[in-house]
């Protein structure tokens, strides 16, 4: 009847306590993380059953500290603020003590209890409970009141039931935390099949470019190799031939011959240095002398026809002067050609050059492998019509052209390709087709 009596006093009455226990257990499922949770306790169930104290601690993962989180009363002045918060190790004082045992603990008068950490306010008497999921304690609901003797079973359930509620909140957090990293994880590991199946499917094209250029390289080798002993002979007779033919129509018909006959040999030429079996003299050269040298020659670029950006201290690099200049021809042929085609974008060719180190972080594949290392890197870009990106991979294969047919043998970039990895580098195309091209030469440093 005593214990009855002090409860009405206290303002703990049972339809309160369920009212707010049930409103509790229902906003359960909308409250979204764990700092929301601890705040709801501290202010929205323990603060509405007449306790005029409550302080939230958060356990550490290592389970050695407690730390204040939310509070009701002094402690929290206004908002989610918290006076002075303490963090009390597992151990000390009451809350480290139920904390370090699990055990909820009433103490009557706090006067006598040496364990006591006064915080904002001395209380008399305290009541505390340790709120545990699985083996860990994960927080504690402590509640200091001014009178000793203030807390009793009744209080004592009540928190208890709170704190097993506020648990059970947290298993269902700390679970939704572990379904999205699994989630995460999951993503994750699709993402990467599918980085690791786009990866091997570029390795299989480039591995099937490269099978597929060799095999063109030996077939066109080969065919060279057989055409141009054919040309020998052709070649050689018309020669004899004309010391006999005589001045007017068959002279004419002769001159048509050897004509096609020196074009033949150019395209053997082509199809040599594609299957990188021209004989190739290197000189160690600078290629700014080589390519001032070259754009100097009206037979060869026409006056104001070219812009040189030349980069300074320039390494030497190694290349054979002759077919060097068939190169740039092939290449300036090409920019012409373009430009042409879109007249009114301009008709400036660039040319520049510079130093460059390629490494393995180079995210951009070239058009065979390089090795890593300092390269000079020549440029040659037009304003013209570019290639489009579905024919973009073909532009190195023999015989292939946009051109109409008698407008291009397609071996020009094929001669240039052949001619730069027998130089021991390679050559990359940038192209858009409504902004022109870009062909990067790379030249191994000496």
């Amino acid at each position: 009847m005593q214990r009855r009596n002090n409860d009405r006093q206290a303002g703990i009455s049972e339809a309160a306590t369920l009212r707010t226990l049930n409103a509790f257990a229902v906003d359960l499922i909308t409250i979204p993380t764990v700092e929301d949770l601890f705040w709801y306790v501290a202010q929205n169930v323990v603060g509405p059953l007449s306790f005029v104290d409550c302080v939230i601690y958060q356990a550490n993962d290592e389970q050695t500290e407690l730390v204040q989180v939310a509070a009701m009363g002094e402690k929290n002045p206004f908002g989610r603020s918290i006076l002075n918060p303490l963090k009390i190790p597992f151990g000390s004082g009451i809350t480290g003590q139920v904390a370090k045992s699990r055990t909820p603990m009433i103490v009557d008068d706090l006067s006598l209890d040496e364990n006591y950490i006064s915080d904002t306010s001395c209380a008399r008497s305290e009541i505390c409970v340790p709120i545990v999921c699985g083996n860990r304690v994960v927080g504690i609901i402590d509640s200091e009141h001014p009178k000793k003797g203030a807390f009793g079973p009744a209080e004592l359930e009540v928190l208890i039931t709170i704190a097993a509620l506020t648990a059970a909140k947290l298993e269902l957090l700390a679970e939704a935390d572990r379904s999205k990293q699994r989630y995460h994880d999951l993503v994750e590991a699709h993402a990467e099949l599918s980085r690791e199946a786009t990866n091997r499917k570029a390795l299989e094209a480039e591995l099937f470019n490269a099978r597929k250029m060799e095999a063109v390289g030996r077939l066109t080798g080969r065919f060279a190799h057989e055409f141009n002993n054919l040309m020998t002979v052709i070649s050689g007779n018309l020669e004899f031939l004309e010391h006999d033919v005589p001045e007017g129509g068959p002279r004419e018909t002769l001159k048509a011959a050897q004509d096609a006959a020196a074009r033949g040999g150019v395209v053997i030429d082509s199809m040599l240095a594609f299957s990188q079996r021209t004989r190739l003299s290197p000189q160690r050269v600078d290629l700014n002398d080589i390519l001032r040298a070259y754009c100097a020659d009206p037979k060869k670029v026409a006056q104001d026809e070219v812009v040189m950006i030349l980069g300074e201290g320039l390494h030497s690099v190694e290349l054979d002067p002759e077919v060097f200049e068939k190169v740039m021809g092939n290449l300036l042929g090409n920019a012409r050609d373009a430009m042409a085609a879109a007249p009114g974008r301009g008709d400036r060719i660039a040319i520049s050059t510079r130093n460059t180190v390629h490494d393995l972080s180079h995210q951009r594949p070239l058009s065979t492998n390089l090795a890593a290392g300092n390269y000079v890197r020549l440029s040659v870009s037009d304003t013209g019509v570019g290639i489009t990106h579905d024919r973009l991979h073909q532009i190195f294969d023999p015989f292939f052209t946009t051109k109409q047919v008698g407008e291009g043998k397609g071996l020009g970039l094929s001669m240039v390709l052949g001619f730069m990895q027998q130089s021991g580098g390679t050559v990359d195309v940038v192209s858009d087709a409504r902004e022109g091209s870009v062909f990067h030469l790379y030249f191994p440093a000496k």
